[in-house]
Formats: C-alpha cells, sequence, structure tokens
C-alpha cells in the first residue's frame, strides 16, 4: 500500500480467493471508467427485436390479405418477430382446416423474406404461427 501512495494510486485486489491473494497497482478510477466502457460496447451491440402480432380471421379477403402481409413484410425489415393469429368467432370454430390454409398460404407468400419459427398451433379458439426474419 506503501508502494502505491508513493505513485498516487490504488492497490486493487484482483483475485481474492487465490492464495495468495493477487493485488495490482493501478488507478482505480479509470479502471471503473474502462469497465463502464466495455459494458456500454456490449451493449451496443446487443440486438433487440418486439413481437408485434398481425390478426386475421378465416373468411378473410384476398385483398385484406395482401395489406396485412405487407405489414408483416415491414415489421420484418425492422428485424421484429410476427405472430399471425386467425382468431376464430362464433360457428367459425368449424373452420379450423380454412384457418391453417389461411397461415399456410401468408407462410407461402412471405417466404422470400421470412421463416416460419412456430407452426400453426390451436390454442383456444385462435391459431397462432410465429414468422421471424431470414
Amino acid at each position: 500500500m506503501a508502494i502505491a501512495g508513493d505513485f498516487s494510486l490504488d492497490l486493487v485486489e484482483i483475485s481474492p480467493n487465490a492464495n495468495p491473494p493477487v493485488c495490482k497497482i493501478m488507478d482505480y478510477g479509470r479502471y471503473r471508467y474502462e469497465l463502464t466502457k466495455k459494458q456500454q460496447e456490449a451493449k451496443k451491440k446487443q440486438s433487440t427485436f418486439q413481437v408485434k402480432e398481425i390478426k386475421v380471421r378465416p373468411k378473410t379477403g384476398d385483398h385484406d390479405l395482401q395489406v396485412k402481409i405487407g405489414h408483416i413484410k415491414k415489421f420484418l425489415e425492422k428485424k421484429d418477430k410476427v405472430k399471425v393469429t386467425v382468431i376464430f368467432r362464433g360457428r367459425e370454430i368449424t373452420l379450423s382446416q380454412a384457418g391453417r390454409d389461411l397461415l399456410k398460404k401468408i407462410a407461402e407468400q412471405t417466404d422470400e423474406f421470412a421463416m416460419v419459427e412456430q407452426y400453426p398451433k390451436f390454442e383456444g379458439r385462435t391459431m397462432t404461427m410465429i414468422l421471424s426474419p431470414k
């Protein structure tokens, strides 16, 4: 500690569990500054995404479907995942095959810029499929 004081630096314990403990003479303020800089760089390189949801019905028209596919493309270009949900109301629950065909059609039309991460799955009165960017 006396030697570190002579150089007006700090004695920092690097590895306290080692035998004998490892210490280093350094400027502790500068060390903390560099450590926070490294953490900020790691955080900057980390990718974030959201899950956007598109809802359709089993009898959605072709033009409406094309509009929804345009929205899906826009979301995927922003590196977000898209959850496509087919909602069945009332007696539409009998049209489950139509809903599955609709999701298959969406998957085929978005094939060039999206890949199916989760295939169509029935949950209650909804059927969902998750698309992610290629």
